[in-house]
């Protein structure tokens, strides 16, 4: 499932490509059809995120939210004007980043035959936007948009949070912080690979309970998730690694590009591998019904 980083990508795309277009909205697929002629022919005001929800807002003063959810995904193109990444969302095909396209637009004549399960289409006068396989896709007033995000916690990467929301909530409960990192009312936008890499990060053991976490660990570990995720939208990958820690890069180089998968993390899908601090093998267990990657001797209770 993409995680907050991705949909914020997908929120700058959005804004560069679209906001102030009036937009042709269709549903080939049909089953958005009825969203779809509710929002044919509005001028996108302004897209933005909220860890993992998507929310567009129109003229007409409806919003539009999606939840890419484990399938899905964008897809855009356009002409020379249009700017952006190909496909963001799901499959992954390389490690945590979206595809990028090597077509400059320069014969752009509209958009292709829709391809697939395409719930919804947008086109403007320079490019498109097809939308496959979400979780939820749905219209929406500002007051309904306003009771989705009141039951969401805070976002890593909304520089007006103040940090002490996100302590306050996760030293409210007894669960154990590995699930609360998972859990979209505590903290919004982090998913599998952010919760094992921030924990293993601040050597935090996963089952501690939040409510024995303090609040200097839990500020720690609030702006550790800020840092990496901001990377990570600037990346369009997750990378949590620092370069004295890989072995399989030229640790002059920099851009995230040049960084292998096998170099990226620390403990995410590196299950019996050494640990890259104590060689310790990397443990992989279940927790919330997700897969969690640690290391016994960092994280050690």
């Amino acid at each position: 499932m993409p995680e907050g980083h991705s949909i914020h990508r997908l929120a700058r795309q959005f804004n560069s490509a679209f906001v102030g277009e009036r937009l042709r909205v269709s549903s080939p697929q049909g089953r958005f059809q009825a969203g779809a002629d509710r929002l044919d022919g509005s001028v996108l005001v302004a897209a933005r995120a909220h860890g993992k929800q998507l929310f567009l807002e129109f003229d007409n003063e409806l919003v539009m939210r999606v939840h890419l959810g484990l399938y899905g995904a964008w897809t855009f193109g356009g002409d020379e004007t249009f700017r952006g990444a190909s496909s963001i969302g799901a499959p992954r095909r390389i490690g945590e980043q979206e595809t990028a396209s090597d077509d400059d637009g320069a014969s752009y004549v509209g958009p292709p035959p829709p391809v697939g399960a395409v719930r919804v289409r947008f086109v403007s006068e320079h490019g498109w936007a097809d939308l496959r396989g979400p979780t939820a896709c749905e219209v929406l007033t500002a007051a309904d948009e306003q009771a989705v995000l009141s039951k969401l916690g805070p976002d890593p990467l909304d520089p007006e949070t103040d940090p002490g929301e996100f302590v306050t909530r996760i030293q409210r409960t007894r669960s154990a912080v590995g699930l609360s990192l998972m859990n979209q009312a505590v903290i919004a936008g982090v998913g599998n690979v952010y919760r094992a890499e921030a924990l293993f990060r601040r050597r935090i053991h996963p089952w501690v309970p939040g409510v024995s976490l303090p609040d200097a660990e839990a500020i720690a570990l609030w702006e550790d998730l800020v840092l990496l995720m901001n990377e990570g939208v600037e990346a369009g990958r997750i990378i949590t690694t620092t370069p004295d820690h890989r072995s399989h890069t030229d640790r002059s180089r920099t851009d995230a590009a040049a960084i292998p998968v096998e170099d990226a993390h620390y403990v995410y899908k590196r299950t019996g591998q050494p640990c890259r601090i104590c060689s310790t093998p990397i443990a992989m267990t279940e927790m919330g019904a997700r897969k969690l990657y640690w290391c016994p001797n960092c994280q050690a209770a």
